[in-house]
């Protein structure tokens, strides 16, 4: 919602006095020709220089700017209610007992309480694979060990995520040099017609000018905006992957459970944070 609220914002102040003036016909008609050239020139750059996947995370990422984070306070406290549960049964039975459910978590009576977890593939993996390594182990492992394991898998995932608010801030720099690629082309146009008169050389000016204009605008105005935005959307959705860590360590090191709980908890940003009620409340119940 704020993002739609931005972009109206912005077309307001920038296209505002032209419209009520009634001098947008010159830039309309430039347009489009102008923005095939930027924008194809800037996907055949993000083609070049990313992977198919990169790019298909990238275009994915708009979208995402749009939905926001996928993960609510809801999510957060399925998380803490999910993992703290796993660690009851690794205290009270062993990490033998855990097996059946981190091989088959979709059968499992404890991960099917919460189907979100389970759509979610790197939380689910993240839980899952360090879970089994404590199985592997029979439980005999430094949880030093274990926490360097957790976060090098997390570094690595958030790195991977970040490519593609990376390749869209890429795209924001080229931009303005693709605008004034185009601006050049119809220069060279429009001095090819040098022997025209005034009116016809003013048109073909004014639609080169419109492409410096657009590859700037389309850079500043969306395509950096959108890049730092989905860069803190995808640092936002990191925290869960934190939360989980931080139970699963805290079991190993031997702390009480509430204190484990209450430092996963307040590791969270304050939008997504539950309360200490709606955490212990939840745990009792």
């Amino acid at each position: 919602m704020v993002a739609m609220i931005g972009i109206v914002v912005l077309m307001v102040c920038v296209f505002g006095l032209p419209v009520l003036h009634g001098e947008m016909g010159p830039i309309l008609d430039a347009a489009p020709h102008e923005l095939f050239t930027i924008f194809g020139a800037g996907i055949g750059g993000m083609l070049i220089g990313n992977s198919g996947d990169t790019v298909k995370a990238a275009v994915g990422g708009i979208g995402k700017i749009f939905k926001g984070p996928s993960f609510n306070k809801a999510d957060y406290l399925a998380t803490i209610f999910l993992v703290s549960k796993l660690m009851k049964v690794l205290k009270a039975e062993g990490a033998v007992a855990l097996e059946a459910h981190i091989e088959n978590p979709e059968a499992s009576a404890i991960f099917g309480e919460f189907p979100k977890v389970l759509k979610e593939h790197a939380l689910l993996h993240l839980i899952t694979d360090t879970v089994r390594l404590m199985v592997v182990s029979q439980g005999n492992l430094d949880p030093m060990a274990v926490e360097d394991v957790m976060n090098l898998s997390i570094k690595t995932h958030h790195h991977g995520a970040l490519k593609a608010a990376d390749t869209l801030g890429t795209l924001a720099g080229a931009l303005p040099a693709l605008g004034i690629v185009a601006c050049v082309l119809g220069v060279v146009k429009t001095m090819g017609a040098i022997d025209q008169p005034p009116t016809v050389l003013g048109a073909l000016i004014g639609s080169a000018l419109v492409g410096t204009f657009l590859g700037v605008f389309l850079a500043y105005g969306f395509f950096e905006p959108f890049s730092k935005r989905l860069a803190e959307i995808i640092n936002d959705e990191g925290e869960i992957y934190g939360v989980v860590k931080q139970i699963i360590i805290g079991t190993l090191n031997g702390h009480p459970m509430p204190l484990i709980i209450e430092a996963a908890r307040v590791g969270i940003s304050h939008h997504n944070q539950p309360s200490f009620a709606e955490v212990f409340d939840g745990m009792r119940g």
